[in-house]
């Protein structure tokens, strides 16, 4: 069987569609991801100890049960037990914030605990509230810090994005599965469709990479 590229060049508008729908899955997934993760890491790291293990149940469960369990109890189970209807574009986004946040909430916490508690205590010698204290010294500091492992994670998340295949979404992999159904091209089609994400976590990859340089303290 030879390698057929008219068939890759063909399925390109189908394949681009689909990556359109991965790129905006990914980018809103962790978006609300980050900033849930956030909210979740700094709970942990300085709240209440009842809204801090409030925050460690749900890193608990998430990070405890598979992705695509997720997102089939968001879009089917949900349904049935709130009579609430979720479109399958929906349940993957927020799926993916759901479970990004969780992951993202220990790379938060941890980079906070990492900083030297003498900057906090800094800080409040000089009177200044802790949300001051968190945003312009331990933050800033922490950030850093996370910077490899939140690239790890979207990476991670980019790659989770292809599971949505189980609810129907038209993501690059549900597009390059309809088109191989087709045309039974499946050594071009899935060549192509492996081919775009890696040009895709390359180019993440490349990105945090390049902020990761420039806020290095030399």
């Amino acid at each position: 069987m030879e390698f057929d590229w008219t068939v890759i060049e063909g399925a390109l508008p189908n394949l681009l569609e689909g990556t359109l729908m991965t790129i905006k899955i990914t980018f809103w997934g962790l978006f609300g991801g980050f900033l849930l993760g956030a909210l979740s890491g700094v709970t942990r790291a300085y709240g209440h100890p009842i809204l801090s293990g409030i925050a460690q149940v749900y890193v608990a469960i998430i990070r405890g049960t598979p992705i695509v369990v997720q997102v089939m109890f968001i879009y089917f189970a949900l349904p049935l037990l709130a009579n609430i209807r979720v479109d399958a574009e929906w349940a993957a986004i927020v799926t993916l914030i759901i479970n990004s946040g969780a992951y993202i909430s220990e790379i938060v916490r941890g980079a906070l605990l990492s900083v030297h508690k003498g900057l906090k205590e800094a800080g409040q010698a000089m009177g200044l509230p802790f949300h001051k204290i968190l945003f312009h010294i331990i933050g800033p500091v922490a950030f850093r810090r996370m910077i490899p492992p939140l690239g790890n994670q979207c990476i991670i998340s980019l790659k989770d994005s292809s599971l949505f295949i189980v609810i129907g979404v038209a993501e690059l992999t549900r597009q390059g599965q309809e088109i191989m159904a087709s045309n039974f091209r499946a050594v071009e089609i899935w060549s192509a469709v492996a081919i775009i994400y890696l040009i895709l976590t390359g180019l993440m990859a490349l990105s945090l990479h390049l902020v990761e340089k420039r806020m290095r303290i030399l």
